[in-house]
């Protein structure tokens, strides 16, 4: 069984908003007229940040843990969350802070990591590089308009991170067949991320309304798979300590859904996500949008970290 996330019918935002843009250097592209840096980061509704194509050792905290980035009359918007995305701000997502151009440099005043500046490259038509001197690191965008924009795709391809944007999960159903297993036992479960791995905790607990007040049985490792020749099935493994894994067919059913259907008994359950949590940069444990002392959840790079070539001209002004 397979549902698949549909996102349609985005409506174009009629929201009015004052630009403090400022341009006067233009960009060149040889197969159309000369425009300024504040034309081309409108030509796209959305900039997806490629992560993995990221060069340097740096980050940037705000571009760390954007899907997609949008330049909107002097406002910066970005898809933070994957519950939502497509549909949250008309596809937009929800606003992070200001920005302003001048010539090739983009300034960003972000909502909470405060002022910060990229040198803007122009790589292909679709393609642009914003390098931050402050960690000698640049980030590359792709534009895509909304109307074509796969957010299916963005969605399923990091269906990790989707885990992790509930506080709990509560186990909502289980299937009347299948054989009797010891995850039978299992009421909640919880996907943080810490260091390199992600790890998940799982509760005996039952009708718990709060999920701080869950005392968490058991700790391990999770990974979410890939079903080769398919993006929509995953497959979930949960490595606890000191036990057993714990095999399952991973479905989505809806922004707050998932089905589990556990491998070695044939049991299905359904976990229904409670206490959403809305990333602006970093989330507490009440789920509200505020700088977090401890590790911030945010997308990681899948290749090698490699020197940028990327010569920081500002050093020399």
């Amino acid at each position: 069984m397979k549902t698949v996330k549909l996102l349609l019918g985005l409506v174009l935002s009629a929201t009015l908003f004052t630009s403090c843009v400022v341009d006067d250097v233009v960009i060149v592209d040889n197969n159309s007229p000369a425009i300024t840096l504040n034309q081309l980061l409108n030509t796209y509704d959305l900039w997806y940040v490629d992560v993995n194509a990221t060069q340097g050792y740096g980050e940037v905290p705000f571009m760390q843990i954007a899907f997609t980035l949008s330049f909107r009359n002097g406002t910066l918007w970005a898809n933070n969350n994957l519950v939502g995305i497509g549909s949250q701000g008309n596809g937009y997502g929800i606003p992070i802070g200001y920005y302003n151009t001048i010539g090739m440099q983009l300034d960003v005043d972000h909502d909470i990591d405060g002022f910060d500046s990229f040198d803007v490259f122009q790589i292909d038509s679709n393609t642009i590089e914003l390098y931050n001197p402050f960690t000698d690191t640049s980030y590359f965008l792709d534009g895509y308009q909304r109307s074509t924009f796969d957010y299916d795709f963005v969605f399923y391809d990091n269906i990790h991170y989707f885990l992790q944007e509930y506080e709990a999960w509560e186990k909502t159903y289980t299937s009347e067949f299948g054989a009797l297993n010891d995850f039978d036992n299992e009421n909640y479960l919880q996907f943080l991320s810490a260091n390199n791995d992600s790890e998940f905790r799982s509760s005996q607990d039952a009708n718990i309304s709060n999920p701080n007040n869950i005392f968490w049985d058991f700790t391990g490792v999770y990974n979410v798979g890939d079903v080769p020749g398919t993006l929509y099935d995953k497959t979930l493994t949960l490595n606890y300590d000191f036990f057993s894994n714990e095999y399952f067919d991973l479905n989505v059913i809806d922004d707050g859904t998932i089905e589990l259907l556990h491998a070695d008994s044939g049991t299905i359950y359904e976990f229904r996500g409670r206490g959403y949590i809305e990333f602006l940069r970093t989330e507490n444990a009440q789920g509200r949008m505020i700088e977090q002392k401890d590790t911030p959840k945010k997308r990681k790079q899948k290749t090698a970290k490699k020197d940028n070539p990327r010569e920081n001209t500002r050093s020399k002004l």
